[in-house]
């Protein structure tokens, strides 16, 4: 079980940061993580976790909601492919396991009972396991 986040705040109420509104002049990708980072954590979607978590935004936070996801469905899709939402988690580097270790023995659990990985996982778990 991963640490208790408080579902109703957003990213910028949990981190105490607004950043600014999108302005229509920032790429696509820019202008969404801004919008998703105004709406309440328990509200986003596999997608929305797997787009943020892949930008490095809000990980300590959002991270937590990815593993127990991730628990329920390690091969938990957004729009790209089966376990997307697995390889953002196992793609974020080294420094944020050391930063919240427990996760990390948390991801490390959930990949190592996966059977039948589709072939795109299968570097990035080796990767991650070798840490």
């Amino acid at each position: 079980m991963t640490r208790p986040v408080n579902h109703d705040r957003s990213l910028e109420e949990l981190e105490r940061d607004r950043w600014p509104t999108p302005s229509g002049d920032e790429t696509r990708l820019v202008a969404t993580v801004l919008v998703l980072r105004r709406k309440p954590v328990g509200d986003l979607s596999v997608e929305d976790l797997r787009l943020l978590i892949g930008q490095s935004v809000g990980l300590v936070h959002l991270l937590p909601l990815a593993v127990d996801i991730l628990w329920d469905d390690p091969l938990a899709e957004g729009d790209m492919y089966e376990g997307d939402l697995l390889a953002a988690v196992l793609s974020r580097n080294a420094e944020v396991w050391r930063t919240i270790p427990e996760l990390g023995r948390e991801v490390r659990s959930i990949v190592s009972g996966l059977v039948d990985v589709p072939s795109i996982l299968e570097p990035r778990i080796k990767e991650f396991l070798a840490r």
